[in-house]
C-alpha cells in the first residue's frame, strides 16, 4: 500500500513491544475472542435485508465494484477506519443505485467477517463476484490477523457464500489483486504482516470457477516473472491479465551507498520503499477441448516494456478501474525519504488512461461544455416554436404503429446496436440536484475507482499533512466519454486523526526514532487540508535494484505495434456518426477475415452488423485520447466540428467543390 514504509514501521514496533508484555493491552490480547464476537452479533440476522440508508461511514481499504448483473449499481464492501489510536474494521456491504443517488445497506446472516485490504473482483463467465483475504487487528493495532478465506456474492439476491475449495489454496494475505479471465479467477501478490517484518508475495494463483479448485502454476527457474508486490494495478485482458506497478520495500544499504563496504565490517542493510513501474502480461491458454479432465491452462509471464508518457515522478497509491481495453488511473503519492525521521511526500489529482494494448499513458482532463453556435442556437429556437406541431405528430406516429405493429428500418438496426453502450432501465431523477465541478478531487492515494456505463466513480481514499492522516468520506463521478466535469455524488467534512496518547507508548524499551516521531508535532500547525499545489521537489534517493530493473526493463523491449489500417474516427465525432460512416468498411474487413480463416458458414446481416458495431466500439474507444486531443487543439485555434466534403452526397463538383 502507498505510505507502507510508515505504515508497516508502525506494525512492527507496536507488534514487538506487545510480544514482550501482552498484560500491556488487554484489549489485544485475543483475536479469535473479538472475531468470534463479530460472528454471533453477525448470525442474529435471520435473512438477507437491504434498507435505504446514509452513505458508508469513512474508511479506508475498503473496494468498490461495478455490479457485473445490474448496469445500475456500484457495490462496496468492508474496510478500515483508523482515528491515530483505535483502528475499527468493517464487514456491511452497500449498494449505490446510480440513477437515484441513493445507497442501501445489505446485512446478512452468512457476510465475510470484518476486514480491510482484502480483494474481489467479477465472475467472469460464471457470474457474481469473489473475494478473497484481507486482514484484521484489535482495536490498538497491537496485534494483527490475516485472512485466507474465499466468498462468492451473488450480486442479484445479495447473498453471500462461502467456498470450500477441493485441495491447497492461497496463503492468507493482504494488498493483493484479483481479476477474472472466461472461467477463471486470477489472484497474484500482496503481503503478510510477521511480529517481525513485513513478507511481499509473488505467487500465482488460478481458481477454476467450474471445477471448484485452486492451482498455483509451477514455472521453470529460467521463466521470469514479477518481482514480489503490493497495491498493484491487475486488469482483465481478452488473452489473460495485465500488471502495471505495485509497490513493496527492498534490502539496501544503509544510506544508500551503492553496496560498498566501509572499514570495520559490513555494512548495514535495511528496507527501502521501492515503487514498481514495470509491466507484466499474463498469457492464460485453456486446456483444449479434448484434454483430460484434470487437464489446467497454460501460463506464462511475459515481460512488456515500460510504458509510454508514464506518469512523472513515480508515485504510489494510484489505483486503477478497467474500462474497454483502458486503465484508468487516479491519484497517488510520490515520497522522498530524507532522512530516517521524516519523509516528504507529494500528492496528485492528476486522471490518467493507460491503453493496455499500446501501453501507453494518456493524460486526461476535463472540459467545460462548448458554447452553441449560431446554427445551433437558431435550431433550438425553430424547435421550440414547432414542438406543439411535432408533439401532435408524434403522438400520430405513435398510434399508427400500435395499429400495425413495431416497424424495422436500418436506423432501428443501429438504434438497437447502441443500446448495447446505454441502460436498459429508465433512469430516475435524483432527488437533489448534483454539484458539478470544473477540478478533480483533493488530491489523495489509495482512492477506490470503478467504472459503470462509461462513468467513472472515485471513492474515498487518503491524504496526509504533517503526522496527521485524513481519510476521505465522499465520492465523485465522471463521464469519460464527455469528460464535462466532476459531479459530486456526496461528501463530507474529512475528520483528521486524534493525537496520539503518549503514555501508552511509553514503554522503557521502544526504540529512541519512535520517541523522537512523537515529540516531532510542530505547535500550532493549521489542520486544513490544503488545497494549493505542492512545491515539487528535486530530491531522488538512489537504488541500485530500481537502476538493475530499469537495465532488464531496456534489455527486453521488444513490443512492437503492428500497423493498423482501420477506419479512425474523426474529431467531434459520436460512437453512433462513426458507425454510421464507417459500417460498410467494418462490415468488408469482418468477410475478408471470415474468408481468411476458411470459415464457410455465412452470418446474416444482423449478425453482421452487430459484429461491425462492436469493432467499431473498440476502435472508437481506442483511439479515444487521441481524438480528444485533437479536439482541444481545434478548440484552441477556434475551430468547431470538421466536415469531410468527401463524404457528402452533394459534392459531385461545381464552383464551390474546393470550398
Amino acid at each position: 500500500m502507498a505510505k507502507q514504509s510508515k505504515k508497516t514501521a508502525q506494525k512492527e514496533k507496536k507488534s514487538k513491544v506487545k510480544g514482550k508484555d501482552a498484560d500491556s493491552d488487554a484489549e489485544d490480547a485475543d483475536l479469535d475472542a473479538i472475531l468470534a464476537q463479530y460472528a454471533e452479533e453477525q448470525a442474529r440476522f435471520l435473512k438477507v435485508t437491504e434498507i435505504v440508508s446514509e452513505p458508508p461511514a469513512p474508511r479506508s481499504s475498503a473496494t468498490v465494484l461495478a455490479s457485473p448483473s445490474n448496469r445500475n449499481e456500484l457495490l462496496l464492501f468492508g474496510g478500515e477506519y483508523f482515528d491515530g489510536t483505535h483502528a475499527t474494521f468493517f464487514n456491511n456491504l452497500f449498494v449505490y443505485l446510480i440513477d437515484r443517488g441513493e445507497w442501501r445497506e445489505v446485512t446478512s446472516p452468512n457476510s465475510p467477517l470484518p476486514r480491510s485490504g482484502h480483494a474481489w473482483c467479477r465472475g467472469g463467465n460464471s457470474g457474481g463476484v469473489y473475494l478473497f483475504g484481507g486482514e484484521f487487528s484489535s482495536p490498538k493495532q497491537g496485534t494483527f490477523y490475516h485472512y485466507n478465506d474465499f466468498w462468492h456474492l451473488d450480486t442479484a439476491t445479495r447473498e453471500w457464500t462461502r467456498l470450500e475449495t477441493k485441495g491447497k489454496g492461497p496463503p492468507a494475505r493482504s494488498g493483493h489483486r484479483m481479476t477474472y479471465y472466461k472461467n477463471y479467477i486470477i489472484l497474484f501478490g500482496g503481503f503478510q504482516d510477521t511480529s517481525q517484518q513485513t513478507k511481499y508475495l509473488q505467487d500465482l494463483w488460478i481458481y477454476d470457477c467450474q471445477k471448484y479448485t485452486w492451482f498455483s502454476p509451477t514455472l521453470t527457474t529460467a521463466s521470469q516473472k514479477p518481482d514480489p508486490r503490493s497495491s498493484f494495478s491487475l486488469l482483465p485482458h481478452e488473452t489473460g491479465a495485465v500488471i502495471y506497478g505495485g509497490y513493496s520495500r527492498v534490502k539496501a544499504t544503509a544510506g544508500g551507498g551503492g553496496g560498498k563496504q566501509v572499514k570495520g565490517g559490513a555494512q548495514k542493510m535495511v528496507l527501502r520503499p521501492m515503487v514498481h513501474q514495470d509491466t507484466w502480461f499474463l498469457r492464460i491458454t485453456p486446456p483444449a477441448s479434448d484434454a483430460p479432465a484434470a487437464a489446467i491452462p497454460t501460463i506464462r509471464w511475459e515481460r512488456r516494456k515500460k510504458p509510454a508518457n508514464t506518469p512523472n515522478p513515480a508515485r504510489a497509491g494510484t489505483t486503477m478501474a478497467y474500462h474497454k481495453g483502458r486503465g484508468i488511473m487516479f491519484g497517488g503519492v510520490h515520497d522522498v525519504e530524507l532522512s530516517e525521521e521524516g519523509i516528504d511526500s507529494e500528492f496528485f489529482d492528476l486522471l490518467f488512461a493507460w491503453n493496455t494494448d499500446r501501453n501507453r499513458f494518456f493524460p486526461l482532463s476535463l472540459r467545460r461544455p462548448r458554447a452553441p453556435g449560431k446554427k445551433q442556437q437558431t435550431n433550438q429556437v425553430k424547435s421550440r416554436d414547432r414542438g406543439k406541431a411535432d408533439e401532435e405528430e408524434l403522438l400520430r406516429n405513435l398510434k399508427a404503429l400500435e395499429a400495425k405493429g413495431r416497424f424495422r428500418d436500418d436506423d432501428d438496426d443501429d438504434d438497437e446496436l447502441m443500446q448495447l453502450s446505454t441502460p436498459k432501465e429508465e433512469p430516475v431523477e435524483p432527488s437533489k440536484p448534483a454539484t458539478v465541478r470544473f477540478e478533480m478531487p483533493h488530491r489523495r492515494f489509495n482512492a477506490q475507482l470503478a467504472v459503470q456505463d462509461d462513468t467513472l466513480f472515485i471513492y474515498g481514499g487518503t491524504f496526509e499533512k504533517g503526522d496527521r492522516e485524513f481519510t476521505f468520506d465522499d465520492m465523485y463521478s465522471i463521464d469519460l466519454v464527455k469528460l464535462d466535469g466532476v459531479k459530486e455524488c456526496f461528501y463530507r467534512e474529512p475528520v483528521n486523526w486524534n493525537l496520539m496518547d503518549e503514555d501508552e507508548d511509553s514503554d522503557e524499551d521502544m526504540d529512541d526514532e519512535d520517541e523522537d516521531e512523537e515529540m516531532d508535532d510542530e505547535e500550532g500547525e493549521s489542520m486544513s487540508l490544503d488545497t494549493s499545489s505542492p512545491a515539487p521537489t528535486d530530491v531522488t534517493v538512489p537504488s541500485v535494484t530500481q537502476d538493475m530493473q530499469q537495465l532488464e526493463v531496456e534489455e527486453q523491449e521488444t513490443d512492437a505495434q503492428p500497423d493498423d489500417s482501420r477506419p479512425l474516427p474523426r474529431p467531434f465525432e459520436s460512437l453512433r456518426e462513426f458507425f454510421s460512416r464507417t459500417s460498410e468498411e467494418w462490415q468488408r474487413l469482418l468477410i475478408e477475415a471470415m474468408a481468411l480463416k476458411g470459415r464457410n458458414d455465412e452470418k446474416s446481416i444482423k449478425e453482421l452488423r452487430k459484429d461491425a458495431f462492436n469493432m467499431a466500439e473498440e476502435k472508437w474507444w481506442d483511439s479515444r485520447e487521441e481524438i480528444m486531443a485533437l479536439e482541444d487543439e481545434q478548440e484552441a485555434a477556434g475551430i468547431g466540428e470538421v466536415v469531410s466534403m468527401a463524404d457528402r452526397a452533394e459534392n459531385v463538383g461545381g464552383a464551390g467543390r474546393r470550398r
